[in-house]
């Protein structure tokens, strides 16, 4: 990754994804585009509300102009605790 993209908050930089292809579907868009990795990538779109044909086809043309940086928050990592010896209360 470039130094654009820098961890905040606990999220790492996956990918730098420029978009080459934004095509409908029903539901959405699919996303495809080369990543700074070299890698092709693909993103679907879901979309949870109709579109008329005019606005799918301009939402289209800019996805298409579209540089998307994508980072996951990192789990935290959790230490186990060593287990306390429990000793036996004597009657």
């Amino acid at each position: 990754m470039d130094g654009s993209m820098k961890d905040q908050e606990g999220f790492l930089p996956v990918a730098k994804v420029e978009v080459d292809s934004a095509r409908s579907v029903v539901s959405g868009f699919v996303l495809e585009g080369r990543g700074a990795d070299g890698s092709m990538y693909r993103l679907d779109m879901h979309l949870e509300m109709p579109l008329d044909r005019r606005t799918q086809t301009v939402l289209g043309e800019m996805l298409v102009q579209s540089v998307w940086d994508i980072s996951r928050k990192t789990p935290r990592l959790r230490t186990k605790r060593p287990k306390r010896n429990r000793r036996s209360v004597g009657k």
